[in-house]
């Protein structure tokens, strides 16, 4: 039957619970002459909202007022809901994310005009406040770019891979198998952030593992399940074997990746690599 949860009931109530406060947030900075502009990203950009899709805000605010706004960061969203917690990295940090009773979090960052400039991130974003049709303009320009992946992005993916590949190794091999088990995981994030490279998708920031899996995923389905078949515990022998089958894959898009940045392959390198660990 699988996992039944407890809270079934709450979570139906959610959406409902997410507009209101997405009502409360916009009829707050409509009326603020502070903010110059406020637009929603994520899942509410992307017109791909599920049942525990978080509220990424995003405000633009006058410059002479940027100090003000971050002091004040756990204050304002306290006027759009019940926060029972915040996360927090200091006081100095543009951001805050505030978590509701309600089981919704919302993500609320601040930029300066400046700060906002085209970009791929920026080409699915719902805009609630334009005072002056900046961000009409950004989006337009935004919806122009396409990614692709550069020889930089390429070189730091197949290093951190390859160090990933041997830190699980000395892991296995000094039983500090929750350790290894990050190592395989990051191989995992790896292998996704190179089928997004190779299919022309930005890929996330790497550790954000958001709809890489699931029902937004942008992944084939025979990637998806090979991701599925990568799974293991802390059995040492099993966590050998789940990294020595992520290999070919590897092998294959690291290929496509080189052909399509005009890198030399050079398989007798990945092999010498590869082979100090399986």
């Amino acid at each position: 039957m699988g996992f039944v949860t407890r809270h079934k009931e709450r979570d139906l109530e959610i959406p409902k619970h997410r507009q209101d406060l997405m009502t409360a947030i916009e009829k707050d900075l409509f009326n603020d002459d502070d903010v110059l502009a406020a637009f929603y990203g994520g899942s509410i950009g992307n017109k791909n909202m599920d049942l525990y899709s978080d509220i990424d805000l995003r405000i633009v605010v006058l410059p002479e007022k940027f100090q003000e706004f971050i002091s004040n960061k756990k204050n304002r969203p306290k006027k759009w809901g019940n926060v029972l917690y915040f996360e927090d990295l200091g006081p100095f940090v543009t951001y805050s994310i505030a978590h509701y009773d309600c089981f919704v979090k919302v993500d609320t960052f601040y930029y300066k005009p400046e700060d906002i400039q085209p970009s791929i991130w920026l080409k699915n974003i719902k805009i609630i406040k334009d005072t002056d049709g900046m961000l009409a303009d950004i989006l337009n320009k935004s919806m122009a770019l396409s990614y692709e992946p550069t020889m930089e992005e390429f070189e730091l993916w197949r290093s951190k891979f390859f160090a990933y590949f041997h830190e699980a190794y000395r892991r296995v091999m000094r039983k500090e198998y929750y350790y290894a088990l990050k190592c395989i995981d990051s191989l995992r994030l790896s292998m996704a952030t190179a089928w997004y490279m190779e299919a022309g998708i930005q890929p996330n920031t790497f550790g954000d593992w958001a709809k890489y899996e699931g029902k937004r995923s942008k992944l084939e389905a025979w990637q998806l399940s090979l991701l599925e078949s990568w799974e293991c515990g802390r059995n040492p022998l099993e966590m050998m074997n789940v990294m020595k089958s992520i290999v070919p894959e590897f092998k294959r898009v690291h290929k496509n990746l080189c052909n399509k940045l005009g890198i030399e392959e050079n398989p007798e390198w990945i092999n010498g690599i590869i082979n100090m660990v399986i």
